[in-house]
Parts: structure tokens; sequence; C-alpha cells
């Protein structure tokens, strides 16, 4: 349990300092002829003179790395406990897709029947260590050294929504060789086999049933003292490396990578490999204890397998190279291109302009302006009087606006100085023009407190006396003026206050609202007073809508 644990732990690290550390960015410098081999750079050289539209692929590093793990057979001896193996590669990316990797693992495995077994005379090494037939346990151990070649297939680094990851996952498959050295625990140190202590073991546990497997297995083990000194059958194989037998294998398998920085990073693997022989564990005959055929054979005609579940450490190697193309994204660098071009060819742009003013078609309010005609800057003539006359045509520039309109030469007719003066005098006589020309006097201002938006009795008061003044001059406007911009709070707050103040004096005393021009949230003024102006001529809404609703006081 402690040892799951400090795995998990380990684990957890692990994948925290992937992501804390992983440098996730732009990739490399598509134009650094440094990172180009010599067979490519003819091609990189066409493509910085924009003769050819792709960038050579760039030099890239290989990837060492070691891993240690767990191993789990499949064979007709059950596991016995948790076995190990440990392992070393070399990996080359021959595009961002697919890379080789060559592997050297070296695997244990072990195993031990809770059943028994006796009709075992097929077995040479068997009979002979045990010639009268006694009920045994096969055993056997099994060290296991394999050579591969693998393609492995990236699967998450062309990615359109950023320009790398800080993880890898990928399938990997390929043949190989391996020679493996299996041997049983069939004597004790004397010599003596263990018939008897299996037979002290039956005793104990007679039904052998799968429920009490762990308590027979830890009986089988008090009594399996010795050493793995009994070499397993091996069976007529004709290939051989070193005394061992030679098999052709084949693996298959899932992986993760865990980014570090550009440099190391983890990977997690699990490695499935089948290979071509029956004797992995010495036994290609099966023939364990059940109640009904205690002494039934047959022959597997199985194949062994087994499999590794490993935690690993890659490491980079080269100079004047990038990252494995698997940790980079190929789409990097057409992104970054359009975002922000270095190497784009940009066509010369050309923009129309029809008549010739200066300023471009798609932006000419004046599509045909006249030859030599200046204009402004959205292609309209220039008029500088606007007197609707162009200054090209204008035979006088600067018309007085009294003067207007004017002749198709852009000439004007002043009045004579007596009609300037009845006309001031008829504006004066009847206030036409004029902002203060309503006979109300001083207006009051109106204060609330703290944030109320309640009239108080002496507010009342000064509104019904204002009330008193506007019912005297009916051709008056007030402007009603609150103060507070600095927030939507305040801003809210003069707004309630201005329409309490309009609302009092078109409910409770009668003046007509659109005698009101409504103002909130002004500068210049106490936040807590809201004033009230002439505001005759000037132009205004009489009602707006609350500006924030949901903080309205009620």
């Amino acid at each position: 349990m402690a040892s799951k644990k400090l795995t998990l732990l380990i684990g957890l690290l692990c994948l925290f300092l992937s992501y804390s550390q992983a440098q996730v960015g732009s990739s490399y410098d598509v134009r650094d002829s440094s990172l180009i081999p010599t067979k490519r750079l003819a091609q990189h050289n066409e493509f910085l003179n924009n003769a050819y539209p792709f960038p050579a692929k760039p030099r890239n590093e290989w990837e060492l790395g070691i891993k240690g793990g767990y191993t789990a057979g499949f064979t007709d001896v059950h596991n016995w406990g948790p076995t190990g193996g440990f392992g070393v590669h070399l990996r080359k990316a021959l595009g961002y897709v697919f890379s080789l990797r060559a592997e050297y693992d070296w695997i244990r495995l072990r195993g031990l029947n809770y059943q028994y077994s006796q009709s075992y005379g097929k077995n040479p090494v068997l009979n002979a260590v045990y010639p009268g037939g006694e009920p045994i346990f096969y055993n056997y151990r099994s060290t296991v050294h394999e050579l591969t070649l693998q393609g492995v297939f990236t699967l998450n680094n062309i990615n359109f929504h950023k320009a790398k990851t800080g993880w890898n996952a990928y399938l990997f498959g390929g043949l190989g060789a391996m020679t493996y050295s299996t041997f049983y625990k069939a004597v004790d140190a004397t010599g003596t086999n263990y018939a008897a202590g299996y037979a002290d073991v039956i005793t104990q546990f007679p039904n052998l049933d799968y429920k009490h497997r762990k308590d027979i297995r830890k009986a089988l083990k008090d009594k399996l003292t010795g050493s793995w000194s009994t070499m397993a059958e091996r069976g007529s194989t004709n290939a051989t490396l070193g005394g061992a037998p030679l098999t052709v294998v084949g693996v298959a398998g899932i992986g993760f990578q865990f980014k570090l920085n550009n440099r190391f990073n983890l990977a997690l693997e699990d490695k499935f490999t089948f290979t071509t022989t029956d004797l992995l564990d010495g036994q290609q005959w099966q023939n364990n204890y059940t109640p009904t055929a205690v002494n039934s054979i047959a022959q597997t005609r199985s194949a062994d397998s087994y499999n590794f579940l490993s935690l690993g450490l890659n490491y980079n190697i080269g100079k004047h190279a990038v990252e494995p193309l698997w940790w980079l994204n190929p789409l990097d660098y057409a992104y970054n291109e359009i975002n922000a071009p270095r190497h784009m060819k940009l066509p010369k742009p050309v923009l129309d302009d029809a008549d010739g003013d200066g300023v471009t078609d798609q932006f000419d309010l004046e599509p045909n302006t006249p030859k030599g005609c200046p204009v402004d800057s959205h292609g309209v003539s220039r008029d500088t009087d606007g007197d609707g006359v162009p200054d090209c045509k204008d035979k006088e520039l600067i018309t007085p606006t009294q003067c207007q309109p004017v002749d198709a030469d852009g000439v004007g007719k002043c009045p004579d100085p007596q009609c300037c003066k009845d006309l001031k005098a008829y504006i004066d006589s009847n206030g036409v023009g004029s902002r203060s020309k309503c006979n109300v006097g001083d207006l009051p201002s109106i204060t609330f407190k703290g944030r109320s938006v309640t009239l108080s009795k002496d507010a009342q008061a000064l509104l019904a006396s204002t009330a008193e003044k506007l019912r005297n001059s009916p051709s008056c406007k007030i402007a009603v003026i609150g103060y507070g911009e600095s927030s939507k709070a305040a801003q809210q707050l003069s707004w309630d206050r201005v329409n309490a103040v309009i609302n009092y004096l078109v409910e409770k005393e009668g003046i007509s609202a659109d005698r009101f021009i409504f103002r909130y949230g002004q500068s210049g003024g106490e936040e807590n007073t809201v004033d009230l102006k002439d505001g005759t001529g000037e132009e205004g809404p009489n009602t707006v809508p609350a500006p924030h609703p949901n903080l309205r006081k009620k």
C-alpha cells in the first residue's frame, strides 16, 4: 500500500511540474539558416527569396529515454507477485506525426499456480525431477531481453487554437526479437525436490479453490526456499543467441509525455508484447487440478505474452536543432505569418481615384469632384463660407451668413443697416432667439439629505413658490439639473432626485411636463442638490429613461 501511495504522489508531482514549467509558445524562426540541414538548404534559399512557398523542414533533436516499471505475464502459469523491468530507447522524428524508435527492454516475469498438476510426463525436465508423478505446483521465473524497432504516431501536436502543448499522447507498434531464460524452483538447497512440501500444502488446503488462492500461494512460498536453479523446458528451438532461445516479437502500446522543459519530459507508457513461443513460462502443457478431472492434460498451443507498464525520463539531444517535431505544431508558422507577416509576399495596393482629387473612391463622398477643386478628407469640395458654392467657383470666399443665400457665383446680398436694426428690434420685442427673456427671477436649489430622494417640507414650499412664478410666465421653460457622475449609483441617485422634483411640479402643482428640461449626472455641482434654472431657448428632453433602473431608490 505504501508503494502505491508513493507512486501516486510521484505521478501527481510530475504532472504538476509538466504544466508549471512547460514552455508553450512560438516554435522557432523559420528564417534561421543554422537550423536547416545541408541537403535542404536549396529549398530554404528559395523560400527566403519568395520563390517557393514552403519553409524547409528544420533539423530536430533526438530523444534518449530510460524507463522502469511493473511487468506482468500472460502465460499458462499465474503471476507470482509484482515483477519489474527497465528499458532504454532512442527516438527520431521523421515528420510531425510519425517517428521511429529503437528500444531495448530487460523484463523479469514470475509465476506460481495455486492448483496442482500431476500429469506432467510430457515435460522432460519436471518428469526427471519428479519421476513418481507426484502432484506439484507449476512455477517459473523468466528473464527476457527484448529489442524492437517501433513506429510512433503522435496524436495531439497539430493544434488550431494554440502554438504548442505541454503534453503529448501517442500510439506505437513494431517488431523485434527477444531471448528468454526460464528456470523452475524444483529442488531445495540440498537437491531434494519439493514433493513432500507440496503434499503438506495439499493436505492443508484440500479444495484448492480460488477463494483461498492467496493463502495457498503464501504456504507454497514458505516451502519454496531454494533458488531458481532448474532450467525449464525449452522445446525444439532452432534459433538461439548466447545459448538462450531467440524468437520474434510484436509490440503495441500507448503513451503520454509530460513536458518539464525544452530538454526533459516524463513519459507514462503501457506496452504489450506478443511472442511466438509457448515456453516463456516453461510450460506448453496445461493440466491443473480440477475436482472432476484431476489428471486432465491438454496442450495449450497458445503463445505467451507480457505487459510492461513504465514511467520514464526522456532527454532531447542535438545541436543547432529544434525540439523533436512531435512537440511542435506545424501550423504555428502559418498562423504567426498571418497575424504578423515577416516573410509573406504582399501585393502593392492599387486604390482607384476616378475624379483625381487625392481621395480613394471607397472613401470619397463626392465621386465627381470638378477638376482642380480642393477637397476635404472625405473628398468633398471645400466651401469655406458654407454658402453652397465650392471655393473653386466662389467669387466671394467669405460671405457673411446674414448675406446669404448667394447667387451662382457665390456672391451674397447683404441687408441695409436699417433692416438689420429693425430685425434686432423685432427679436428684442418678441424674445425670439433669446435664452434669458423669462421674467421668473431667481430660482431655488432643492437640497436632499443623505441618499434620500424624498422632498422635505421646506423643499415642497420652495417648489410651490416656483410653480406660482411659472403660472405667471407661461412661455418659460425650466432646466432641472442634478449632479453626480462618479459612479453608476451616483448617476441613478441624481436621476431619481431630478425625477422627484419634476413629478412634484407636474402632479402636485399642475405645471405642464413639456416645460421642463431633464438633466442628471452633471458635473460641477453639489451631489445632494438639484438646481432649477431658466431654460428658455434651450433644447432638451423633458423625460429621460433611468440609466441604471436596478439601482433605483424606492
